[in-house]
């Protein structure tokens, strides 16, 4: 029987075999608290205080709807999805790896690519995170049941504000750091901060953790002096936040059509992500995003924003209200009810029905 309440709908995160431990979320964490922070797709389950798992056994426990991850070469995953149908859960499907550059090289095999079309097919629903995959699912399977929904940000919740006042940000924060993924467009977007840095006398922070060899590569573009900071361990999910919060922008050039974790995480700080164009960044920084500018526009646009604290505050007071509207833990939770309200009447609804409800 469909839920009744979308208030009370909770939502099993299913990554078959994954490293992640599992975590139930009968509540949203705060900084800090319990395991994996409430993002990416741990941010399905903590929307909806479900949970996340990585044995079907337990997923199965929940008696709730399942969202099952696609991961490695999808065996895993294909097994998952036999066990959840065939004990009568409702199922939604996504990979796990969205980037365009990820799908295609994970389904350059043969193997892998017939397990993927057979799961995509068998399963009640496709849960895209980008527009792009949701136009792959669609070309594999009706189009009405597959749904774009972005990865939420607890937005509305007043423990996940990072933000700092405006006259305690300073610098450049790159949010790229792989070298050797060309649509990343990293070392492109290292060389406009260093314009930038000239030009503004902003310092510039970048994650380093490729150790020495990153540190050369780094050393070849000639930074000015003490202008280039680097981080070189890991951190915390929080203390990652507050060190991207007292920056004035965060910078990018990825064109990898990802999900946008670099601009959630801006969102988080409330500063402008300025350049990339991942799904969350097209969404909450549309006047600022990548898609469609060249890359001069890009350095325009960031130059700008450092230059004038109006328009910061412009640009973060619209990503908040566009966040949100489209991003926030309560928006997902009920798109996500009503997603597997569909699916689980669809059986006994007119196929027109559905698509329009959908």
């Amino acid at each position: 029987m469909p839920p009744t309440n979308p208030e009370s709908f909770r939502l099993t995160v299913l990554n078959p075999g994954g490293r992640d431990p599992e975590q139930e979320f009968r509540s949203v964490p705060g900084p800090g608290e319990g395991g994996h922070p409430p993002i990416n797709f741990h941010a399905f389950a903590a929307c909806t205080f479900g949970a996340f798992h990585r044995d079907t056994r337990h997923a199965l426990g929940e008696k709730t709807p399942v969202l099952l991850l696609l991961r490695s070469d999808f065996r895993a995953s294909e097994r998952a999805l036999a066990e959840l149908k065939q004990e009568g859960r409702s199922v939604a499907v996504s990979l796990k790896e969205t980037g365009l550059h990820q799908i295609a090289q994970k389904l350059r095999d043969s193997a892998t690519l017939a397990r993927f079309i057979k799961i995509v097919t068998q399963a009640d629903a496709c849960i895209a995170t980008t527009p792009e995959t949701a136009e792959i699912y669609q070309r594999v399977r009706s189009p009405e049941t597959v749904t774009f929904m972005p990865t939420p940000y607890p937005i509305e919740d007043q423990r996940w504000d990072f933000s700092v006042p405006g006259d305690e940000q300073s610098g450049i924060f790159i949010g790229t750091r792989e070298w050797g993924v060309p649509s990343r467009n990293h070392f492109a977007a290292l060389l406009i901060a260093r314009q930038l840095c000239e030009t503004t006398g902003e310092a510039v922070t970048v994650v380093n953790l490729d150790g020495y060899k990153g540190r050369r590569l780094l050393g070849e573009l000639h930074f000015p002096e003490r202008r280039l900071q680097l981080i070189e361990k890991w951190k915390s999910y929080p203390d990652y936040l507050r060190d991207v919060a007292r920056h004035k922008i965060v910078l990018q050039l990825d064109r990898s059509h990802v999900p946008g974790q670099v601009a959630g995480d801006a969102l988080l700080c409330r500063i402008p992500c300025v350049g990339g164009d991942g799904a969350i960044e097209r969404i909450a920084f549309s006047k600022m995003c990548g898609e469609g500018r060249t890359i001069n526009e890009i350095a325009s646009m960031a130059l700008d924003l450092l230059k004038n604290p109006e328009l910061r505050e412009a640009v973060v007071a619209e990503s908040q209200e566009r966040a949100r509207e489209r991003l926030s833990f309560e928006t997902v939770r009920l798109g996500l009810a009503k997603l597997f309200t569909n699916v689980q009447g669809a059986s006994t609804l007119d196929p027109q029905k559905v698509s329009a409800a959908l």
